[in-house]
């Protein structure tokens, strides 16, 4: 993930803040790398583990989460004294089961045997394009990277960037709003408050009736061997106004958002604010109107437009739907074809979740929150936390002066 900004006298791109993650699903680790955050921003590991547990729990979670992993990060470079230094940032997420794949999964050459090559992809997963791209004759040089398993080191980076939002008054948190066709009664709940009843919730849903009914369903499709898709929401408050551009179309702040999110496993769908409710209303119904006080400023009482016109945040809560689609690891598989024999075979059985959209929230909000801490690094620049801060402070000075 890379935000980065255009050099003046032309040539390359400069990259601001971004990261890089490696490491497969039985691999040794995942490692993440952090480039461009500045100096001087307080984190530890405490800070960074406790979104990686967040991500591990919700009900319809696999085997895996319950008996297996139990998430802790390393931070071995770029953080001194319990603050960053400016340079490259390194986490490392051990692994736990690594010790019962190495012979599957280790980097030194060794004859397979061939009961451990798998050879039926799974519809829907990235199996059967994976192998054809790479020239690969196991699927499991594509599963282990595909999985979903590394977003445990995009939470990982997202909780870096959530420490630096959090120093401008910045918050993304997340909700449920639907699993299998279950609808959660949101209300007129503020972001906070659903936030909140969220997290004392099995799947991470604000409505209580509703998180029963989701269990159910969860209960009856892991007994037929199927799994659950569903929604989620991620909304960030405190934003100001003017973060991200019109100028360019690679500029512009709900562009980047989409990409981020729409990058995560098993992600079909984003949509901001309103979202595709759009295509039913006119425009006296769509927009949001503009009102202004003397100690509020610019402000909207309704905010169809999800926080962003134009490219650039107006000041509302960031507010983004994701769609996440079924797992495609099925107890019961669909049909496919050995991609060795050519005949027609049941995809592999994969040991899998059965639904993992509260996960999912909490990928999302990692998501969201390394795009703000892009478009602030962007917008307010500065190689020390300190500098970032008299910069935003002048900048917020002349909104208020508007």
């Amino acid at each position: 993930m890379k935000c980065w900004r255009v050099r003046p006298e032309g040539g390359r791109d400069k990259y601001m803040l971004r990261y890089l993650t490696a490491g497969e699903t039985h691999g040794k680790q995942l490692t993440v790398i952090i480039e461009g955050m500045p100096a001087g921003l307080k984190i530890s590991a405490e800070d960074i583990n406790s979104d990686l547990a967040r991500r591990q729990h919700g009900f319809g979670r696999g085997e895996r989460m319950a008996k297996i992993e139990n998430d802790k990060v390393e931070i071995v470079s770029g953080v001194r004294l319990g603050e960053t230094m400016g340079s490259p940032i390194t986490l490392v997420i051990k692994n736990m089961d690594w010790q019962n794949w190495g012979t599957l999964m280790g980097a030194e050459f060794h004859k397979l045997d061939d009961k451990y090559v798998q050879t039926r992809p799974r519809p829907g997963h990235a199996d059967l394009s994976g192998v054809l791209k790479y020239n690969r004759r196991d699927i499991r040089d594509i599963l282990e990277r595909a999985s979903a398993r590394e977003t445990a080191a995009r939470v990982a980076a997202g909780a870096v960037a959530k420490k630096l939002n959090s120093e401008f008054g910045i918050t993304v948190v997340s909700f449920v709003r639907e699993i299998g066709g279950i609808k959660a009664d949101i209300g007129k709940m503020s972001a906070k408050e659903l936030y909140a009843a969220a997290e004392k919730s099995f799947v991470r849903t604000p409505d209580k009736e509703a998180e029963q009914i989701m269990i159910e369903a969860i209960i009856l499709a892991k007994e037929s061997g199927d799994t659950l898709g569903g929604v989620f929401s991620v909304v960030a408050e405190g934003v100001p106004a003017g973060l991200g551009s019109h100028a360019q179309w690679d500029r512009k702040l709900d562009a980047k958002i989409a990409m981020a999110l729409m990058s995560i496993q098993a992600i079909k769908g984003v949509e901001f604010g309103l979202g595709f409710g759009f295509s039913a209303k006119p425009g006296s119904g769509s927009h949001d109107e503009i009102f202004h006080t003397k100690a509020a400023g610019f402000f909207r009482r309704t905010n169809n437009a999800g926080g962003i016109e134009g490219g650039m945040s107006n000041g509302e809560n960031i507010f983004v739907n994701c769609v996440m689609k079924p797992i495609p690891s099925l107890k019961k598989p669909l049909r496919s074809v050995d991609i060795h024999s050519k005949k027609a075979e049941l995809a592999e059985a994969v040991r899998s979740d059965v639904c993992a959209v509260p996960a999912a929230g909490v990928v999302g909000e990692a998501a969201l929150s390394f795009e703000l801490a892009c478009a602030l690094q962007e917008k307010f620049g500065g190689d020390s936390l300190n500098e970032m801060k008299v910069n935003f402070k002048n900048y917020i000075g002349q909104i208020k002066r508007y």
